[in-house]
């Protein structure tokens, strides 16, 4: 019989290089709490909690917290040996505190990761009923942080140059200038390469309806507008979508399926971000994957600014269950270096996944 042995929690912070900036944030590194959860057999399983403070409200002393005196306590002892026995601690992990969701999808990841290493398959393959078999390898958008015309377009003309073909604008810091900047990163890179907008709450609906008719008039062949409006206001999600043409997506008002059924209920937007650090477990993302789908809604599946342990889940959960837009995966190719061994690679716009079983993670590095 095989046991869930122990569990164990580190902080991490490694460099960006190139500073990650939004409406609601500056950071030049990514903070996350790394969670090793080691079996009976010895096999060590991997998860990572990000801080963010101005979207979770989860941070390093949070997340440790949760994880040491409420999760790991909950799944401690517990038996591991079959798909069954994951779905009953995934459940207990669920269970022991309410919201944490970034601590929770931590031990959720590394609990699948235990199960897939022991059955010699990857945790996309755990997760996926697909029967056309799962990639290898995944695209991703990049993001260009919020800035000013000029840098913004150099940094557009130095992410395409790098290979990718899908741009993700920070936009919400100034309504007024909003569309000027748009306009600067589609003169800079052309007609082929496709632009997204993410707001991050930054603008009333008002403005947010401003802004988006204007980007219409002014035909800058934008693929759509993510949040455009404060998270709790699900409703002025509705009020801005209702009075625009280009799609409007929910990122920080859609965490779990309870705000899904919401956002289907009111139509209050065209797509959805499903996050692990938002509804807390792989499962539960999938699931809203789906529901998304035969609503009618289009998917991406994002990340915060995670390392290649988060990232590689959310990679994980993509393969399993495929979005129907290029997914915003970008998170862990702004830092440095990776602080584990093995895991997610990129190249250009590309994500190797691993071969290995699991998340394919074999350790910790030495992050400079």
């Amino acid at each position: 019989m095989t046991t869930i042995a122990r569990v164990t929690s580190r902080t991490s912070s490694v460099p960006l290089h190139t500073p990650f900036v939004t409406a609601l944030r500056r950071t030049e590194t990514t903070d996350t709490v790394v969670v090793t959860v080691t079996d009976s057999d010895g096999r060590t399983g991997w998860g990572e909690a990000p801080q963010v403070w101005q979207v979770t409200g989860e941070s390093l002393a949070s997340a440790t917290a949760c994880i040491e005196t409420m999760l790991a306590p909950a799944v401690t002892g517990r038996r591991l040996d079959d798909r069954d026995d994951l779905a009953a601690a995934a459940g207990a992990v669920q269970r022991a505190v309410a919201r944490n969701f970034g601590a929770k999808a931590a031990l959720d990841a590394a609990l699948h990761d235990l199960v897939a290493q022991a059955e010699g398959i990857s945790v996309a393959a755990l997760l996926a009923t697909r029967p056309d078999g799962i990639p290898e390898v995944l695209t991703t958008d990049v993001t260009l942080s919020a800035g000013a015309a000029d840098g913004l377009a150099d940094a557009a003309r130095s992410r395409v140059a790098g290979g990718f073909a899908t741009l993700k604008m920070k936009v919400g810091t100034d309504a007024s200038t909003d569309v000027q900047r748009v306009a600067s990163v589609r003169d800079a890179v052309g007609p082929a390469v496709a632009i997204r907008l993410d707001a991050n709450q930054g603008w009333t609906r008002e403005e947010a309806v401003q802004v988006i008719r204007a980007l219409e008039v002014a035909d800058l062949g934008v693929e759509f507008v993510e949040q455009p409006v404060v998270a709790d206001d699900v409703e002025g999600l509705a009020w801005v979508r209702e009075r625009v043409g280009l799609p409007v997506m929910a990122d920080e008002s859609c965490y779990g399926p309870y705000d899904l059924e919401r956002i289907i209920r009111l139509g209050a937007a065209d797509l959805v971000n499903v996050k692990l650090a938002k509804c807390g477990s792989l499962a539960v993302g999938r699931d809203m994957l789906r529901r998304a789908h035969d609503a009618g809604l289009r998917t991406i599946v994002g990340s915060m600014m995670e390392s290649h342990v988060g990232v590689g889940a959310a990679a994980a959960l993509v393969a399993a269950e495929p979005t129907t837009e290029v997914s915003d995966l970008d998170a862990a190719w702004w830092s440095v270096s990776s602080p584990v061994i093995g895991g997610i690679t990129y190249s250009d716009n590309q994500i190797q996944l691993p071969r290995a079983p699991g998340f394919g993670i074999t350790g910790l590095a030495e992050v400079p």
